[in-house]
């Protein structure tokens, strides 16, 4: 088939139209070997993994050790109902091994403690973003994971002064680890190169679903020994662990790569030609026209219904597994992770399948993102609905809680990165106000856990939780389809009419660039970004 033939069929430029169109791949955007050692920006990618790794197992760790600080004895009686699913430990004398003190939390308590952290994470969202370009990224995202380590070490002396001392406490990890997303973008924006600007966001921050991984089953364990007393062991690991960290991350990296010591000459050309001059400059953002977006509201409200049941499982699974399908303690942290492998493995597949079908000309930005955010959803919705019909089945509801994170993986190739196609200027900004949105159900999700469940920790009630899931799945699927564009939006590309709201930014910011138009496709490929 001619490639006349195949670039009508397609609607976009081939590949020879636009090596015709651009000329050959410039000498400075052809990645160097290396001589004798890992690249310096390799090095940044591995440890800002495992800095997520670690941020995400000190947010979620309290999900499975919650289990253990609590004391049966002083909960809330759940009425035994004949359709509960039985369990060996309904009639069990099995003693847990852990030696420290429990507390009479009833479960309204304990959604309290669960979200709270999310309270203080959607205050430093923008402000991270702001910090990060103001001061360097290094050390906003450093310090954000060395506080929430320090704060981690206090939990258990939190605990036992008292329920308001843990809530404020998780209030603070919020604040802390809320900055780290944005100083990350603010720091790959110095050290990505325009072609693996994706791989190398994406491995960073890989390493927070790597964390839940990691978390769910290590905590589980620790918290059925006697190891530090049992459930305390959980927050003195994980704040150990960031401690040392902080000192590899402290020595290793550097804002930029003018500045790192140890750089090769040739790598630091390669980084520095790539992302082009940069400049500090005042970029007005028309804010109105953003609050007033179809596509914008589409991404905001796709974010929010598809945190929601994230959430549910993140925070809430471990309770799920152990108070309604009767798993022990250390059987439901291992089988709470197990949805997170899927969600990582598709989280990447996904990414790589959408590029695959953009780059070779397959579907266009938008029917791209429109795809993978429909499969993901409907697979979500779908796959909790069966979660319910399966009801005491325990091993099939965990392969359709699996299944249902392959649909959260498939659509972070979706909703999840729209704001990069349509206004690539103002990405951060509507990052920020879409993410808040999305971590305000990180709050909101355990406490609707808990006035269904609060003295009535059934199967029926939580069923009335998955069809809310399943629900809001369903809105982010018909609402992105009716709003959703590829296209750069015409408010951010000229200059705006209405109010806006003045910040300091750095050029060149933007991790991708994914215009449809060829001649946007031609300026961001020949790196004249100040000329947009």
């Amino acid at each position: 088939m001619s490639s006349e033939t195949n670039a009508g069929r397609r609607g976009v430029i081939n590949d020879d139209e636009a090596t015709a169109l651009l000329g050959p791949l410039p000498h400075h955007a052809r990645s160097p070997n290396i001589p004798g050692c890992i690249a310096t920006r390799h090095v940044l990618v591995l440890l800002a993994f495992l800095g997520f790794l670690n941020v995400y197992m000190m947010r979620i760790n309290l999900s499975v050790a919650i289990v253990a600080m609590t004391d049966d004895n002083n909960k809330t009686i759940t009425p035994i109902h004949h359709n509960e699913c039985p369990g060996p430990f309904l009639n069990s004398t099995k003693k847990p091994k852990s030696t420290a003190k429990t507390f009479p939390w009833d479960e309204d308590t304990q959604n309290q403690i669960l979200s709270s952290f999310f309270y203080g994470y959607i205050l430093t969202q923008i402000p991270g973003g702001w910090f990060a370009s103001r001061f360097g990224g290094k050390w906003i995202f450093g310090l954000g994971v060395l506080c929430t380590s320090f704060l981690s070490l206090l939990t258990p002396l939190a605990a036992s002064a008292g329920v308001g001392w843990f809530i404020a406490l998780r209030i603070l990890e919020g604040i802390g680890e809320g900055v780290t997303y944005p100083a990350m973008y603010a720091i790959m924006a110095h050290w990505a190169p325009k072609y693996e600007r994706s791989k190398m966001l994406i491995t960073a921050t890989s390493g927070g679903i790597f964390g839940t991984v990691i978390a769910n089953p290590i905590a589980g364990v620790m918290c059925d020994s006697n190891f530090l007393q049992g459930w305390p062991s959980v927050f003195y690991l994980s704040g150990a662990l960031g401690f040392i960290w902080f000192i590899f991350w402290a020595l290793l990296i550097h804002d930029t790569p003018a500045k790192h010591p140890r750089i090769s000459q040739e790598e630091r050309e390669y980084i520095e030609k790539s992302i082009g001059p940069r400049q500090m400059t005042s970029m007005r953002v028309p804010i109105v026209s953003i609050l007033t977006s179809v596509p914008v509201w589409g991404i905001i409200i796709s974010f929010f219904c598809t945190a929601f049941g994230g959430y549910i499982l993140l925070i809430d699974l471990p309770n799920y597994m152990k108070n309604v399908l009767k798993f022990d303690l250390s059987q439901s942290g291992f089988l709470s992770a197990l949805p997170f492998v899927i969600m990582w493995l598709f989280y990447i597949i996904g990414s790589f399948i959408a590029d695959f079908l953009r780059q070779n000309g397959y579907l266009s930005t938008v029917k791209t993102r429109k795809l993978f955010n429909s499969l993901g959803t409907l697979i979500a919705a779908l796959s909790i609905a069966m979660v319910i019909y399966v009801g005491c089945n325990k091993y099939l509801a965990v392969m359709f809680f699996c299944i249902s994170s392959i649909g959260s993986g498939l659509f972070q190739s979706g909703a999840t990165v729209n704001h990069l196609d349509i206004a690539p200027k103002y990405a951060g900004v509507i990052f920020g106000i879409a993410n808040m949105a999305g971590n305000s159900t990180g709050f909101l999700a355990p406490t609707i856990v808990g006035i269904l469940t609060e003295g009535n920790n059934t199967k029926d009630q939580w069923q009335i939780v998955f069809w809310i899931c399943c629900a809001l799945y369903l809105l982010s699927f018909v609402t992105f389809v009716l709003m959703a564009s590829g296209e750069e939006q015409p408010w951010a590309k000229n200059d705006p009419n209405g109010p806006v709201l003045d910040v300091n930014v750095d050029y060149n910011t933007s991790l991708v660039s994914d215009s449809d138009d060829p001649n946007e496709i031609s300026k961001n490929m020949l790196g004249n970004y100040d000329e947009r």
